[in-house]
């Protein structure tokens, strides 16, 4: 399997990371979440730095979630717990961050692609992105409490339902329209206006910016429930199993509640 990779490198004050997988949709590898940790780690001891943009190779997606492959390894729920756990600290990498962040999408952010958006600081898409976690309809798996939060804080309790409970991918208009995207951008001017972007987070008061997302980190995290016991049902079922076995045989997967 090609195992992709995530790739760092700075220009003057902005640092850039790439999710590079563009023959699988950017879809994650551990190898790709390790050196975005890696990344982020440059990024918050490089006191240079004012701002970083995340974004997908090859011009289709951010990134299509995490590979399902290796999923087939799962036994129990209680690996479900060890993989949301995980990925929150992959998430936290980039939400603690302090500098501003910037996501740009363009095509498809999808589960964990999504997430990765979800905890940048500010959002930009062209006009054909989608934004959804279709688990219901392809997996049966769950989230971690604490990402059910961060997707309700970001689209709202009904548009969060629409996207998880019909298993509906949002379109660029109606992320807008909940607030998600700062704005929508023609494909043609997205390098211009990244850079733009860029530029005006660089020249702001880091200190106030750095105070700013972390007053907001605090309130988005503050009385998280605990939510094991959900990850259990959702990763611990037969269900899942046959979810991802059916969306690697690219087969639609046959429900069973059990």
């Amino acid at each position: 399997m090609d195992q992709g990779a995530t790739r760092y490198e700075r220009q003057g004050v902005v640092a850039r990371v790439t999710f590079d997988r563009p023959a699988a949709r950017n879809a994650m590898t551990w190898e790709m979440y390790d050196q975005l940790s890696e990344a982020c780690e440059r990024i918050a001891a490089d006191r240079e730095v004012r701002v970083a943009v995340f974004r997908g190779a090859g011009g289709k997606a951010f990134v299509a979630g995490t590979d399902i492959g290796q999923f087939r390894d799962f036994k129990s729920g209680e690996d479900g717990i060890a993989y949301e756990r995980r990925i929150e600290a992959y998430l936290s990498r980039v939400e603690e961050l302090p500098v501003p962040t910037l996501a740009v999408v363009e095509g498809w952010a999808i589960g964990g692609g999504l997430a990765i958006a979800t905890v940048c600081d500010l959002r930009v898409a062209t006009p054909g992105s989608r934004f959804g976690v279709p688990i219901a309809r392809t997996l049966g798996n769950c989230l971690s409490v604490a990402n059910y939060a961060m997707i309700v804080a970001a689209f709202g309790a009904s548009r969060a339902k629409k996207m998880l409970m019909l298993a509906e991918n949002l379109s660029a208009e109606e992320a807008l329209a909940a607030g998600f995207l700062t704005e929508i951008v023609p494909a043609e001017r997205l390098d211009a206006r990244v850079g733009e972007l860029a530029e005006r987070l660089a020249g702001n008061a880091p200190i106030t910016m750095r105070v700013t997302k972390e007053a907001i980190r605090r309130v988005l995290h503050a009385g998280l429930p605990e939510g094991d016991d959900l990850i259990r049902q959702g990763y611990g079922s037969e269900d899942f199993r046959t979810g991802v076995e059916s969306f690697l045989a690219k087969r639609e997967p046959r429900w069973k509640g059990k």
